[in-house]
């Protein structure tokens, strides 16, 4: 049986959830930090260096968010009932996760791009932007996280 991506992502999402975790939104998201091509409209190769550089963290060194490690290409954004992270699409394997106090509030940001961008604030201050192509997903994150 040939397995359709929706299904893929739902199976990477659920991946490696404790007993009685509870798995309550993913979504396909891209760091803004390793975001390449989305911003024709803005001016090529300049839009993405500022992009990549200057909105896509904010916080001192050691922050939450400084600890992010770097990355490339689309992530799941997973959120459960204990913790927030991002895990490898096809097979879930964990890239970066944290406890879901961590997370204060996911804020949406002005669409510049071709994607819709939103942020991702830690307890520290400290926050992370992405970028997803259904706005949906930031209200749903934003439901659940503040």
């Amino acid at each position: 049986m040939i397995m359709g991506m929706s299904e893929l992502r739902e199976r990477a999402a659920r991946h490696l959830l404790t007993p009685g975790e509870r798995l309550l939104a993913y979504a396909s998201v891209v760091p803004a930090a390793s975001a390449k091509g989305v911003s024709v409209n803005l001016g090529g190769v300049l839009a993405n260096d500022l992009m990549n550089r200057v909105g896509a963290r904010g916080g001192v060194r050691g922050s939450i968010a400084s600890q992010m490690p770097s990355t490339s290409g689309a992530l799941l954004l997973r959120v459960t009932d204990q913790r927030v992270g991002l895990v490898k699409p096809l097979d879930g394997t964990p890239v970066w996760e944290v406890p879901r106090t961590w997370v204060a509030r996911v804020e949406r940001r002005p669409r510049l791009q071709l994607m819709a961008r939103f942020r991702v604030h830690y307890a520290d201050g400290s926050w992370l932007a992405f970028l997803t192509m259904r706005r949906r997903n930031i209200e749903r994150f934003r439901s659940l996280l503040g």
